[in-house]
């Protein structure tokens, strides 16, 4: 067996169901969780007439490239969200349609990852998982930069060492951020860049959160923006991952994309033609009509708006809790252990949330996820604030 096997951690919820296991919740308070994120809003019912309409191609092998008319409405929407001058995603070489970004995570750090360089692999913390499990499996070392309040949400990038960007091959950036629902700044993602040309490493940047956010005449930035304001248009060593299941409530469709650099991605296709992941036809298709949509995309966050309104108000004065720059998740502290919060809270009022520290790693005495947690509002507007007042009730008990 792969001996790297060994070293990967139980996942979060393993870990959570382990917390929560013999907690006995009043029998007569309806479960709600706000644990696992993932979208609870209607899919956009096109969507799946596209997909049924194209059933005839279950006959059909995919291939692994993906048939062009699906790479060219992705190039189009990342030009259009990120102010990408026309012409310069070119839809063979500048795009892969892949099957959601955790897989496309994963595989992607098997292909560019050299283990015999002794490389990191380095993420923020806390972070998603799959960070760290496809670095350990590829080779690499994971290393951690943490992720404090003092400095938004994000990683000090100015604090790292310049050997642990020599060691580097790959940086991971998720932005807006998972859990803490951060973004990145635009200029900071121009040093990034710049840190990256002179290190000879990759930006993964995982985008999957990017259209969750609350001002509709400012979205938010990307590294496909940061390319385009610095006129890189062979987006060399940047590559982004984006994704269908929260920008259009389709996690079950499995769809999204990687774009970026081309000679990166080449390697990646070819990683993928032997790894066998190619997106079913009638995926594709179904996934072109829903990039070629925004309406349903608005009023998705139109919902998303309605909930943190609504939940940030009940929990005001409350919780340590502030809105995030997008995702659909609250980063709040806790008054007492987050592990011990969670137990509590799950215990005495039936809602499930997750600690932070189970989300994040202790580096050097310090784990960044320590007394928060992290509240996915998912669930419908109802749900939200019957939580939200439940876990008013509990902290105000303490």
């Amino acid at each position: 067996m792969n001996p790297a096997l060994d070293s990967l951690q139980p996942y979060p919820f393993e870990k959570l169901r382990a917390l929560l296991a013999g907690a006995q919740p009043p029998a007569h308070m309806k479960p709600i969780a706000l644990s696992i994120g993932e979208p609870k809003h209607r899919s956009p019912s096109f969507v799946a007439e596209a997909l049924s309409a194209n059933l005839d191609q279950l006959a059909v092998y995919p291939t692994t490239l993906g048939i062009p008319t699906l790479r060219e409405a992705i190039a189009a929407w990342c030009e259009r969200r990120f102010k990408v001058p026309a012409g310069w995603l070119d839809p063979a070489r500048h795009v892969l349609p892949v099957n959601g970004t955790r897989e496309a995570l994963f595989a992607f750090t098997q292909t560019v990852v050299d283990r015999n360089a002794n490389g990191l692999v380095v993420s923020p913390n806390p972070f998603y998982q799959i960070y760290e499990g496809a670095a350990l499996l590829a080779g690499a070392e994971p290393h951690y930069l943490p992720c404090l309040e003092a400095n938004g949400f994000n990683p000090d990038f100015d604090a790292v060492p310049a050997d642990v960007w020599a060691r580097c091959q790959i940086l991971f950036l998720c932005s807006p951020g998972n859990p803490t629902g951060a973004l990145v700044p635009l200029e900071t993602l121009k040093k990034l860049v710049a840190l990256a040309d002179e290190h000879d490493f990759v930006i993964a940047a995982d985008e999957c959160y990017s259209e969750l956010y609350f001002d509709e005449q400012n979205p938010p930035a990307g590294l496909l923006t940061a390319c385009a304001e610095l006129g890189r248009s062979d987006f060399a060593r940047c590559v982004v991952f984006h994704s269908l299941s929260k920008r259009s409530n389709l996690p079950g469709l499995r769809s999204g994309f990687v774009a970026g650099d081309a000679e990166v991605l080449k390697k990646f296709l070819l990683y993928r033609t032997y790894h066998g992941c190619a997106m079913p036809v009638q995926t594709q298709l179904a996934s072109v009509a829903a990039w070629k949509d925004e309406d349903h995309v608005r009023a998705n966050r139109d919902m998303y708006r309605e909930k943190f309104d609504a939940v940030l108000d009940i929990l005001a004065g409350v919780l340590e809790v502030q809105r995030p720059d997008g995702s659909f998740y609250l980063w709040a502290k806790t008054p007492i252990a987050d592990t011990e919060f969670c137990r509590g809270l799950f215990g005495q009022q039936h809602v499930t949330v997750v600690p932070g520290s189970y989300l994040s790693r202790e580096v050097n005495g310090e784990n960044p996820g320590a007394n928060r947690v992290r509240m996915a509002l998912v669930a419908p507007l109802a749900e939200c604030v019957e939580a939200a007042e439940r876990i008013k009730r509990y902290v105000q008990g303490l």
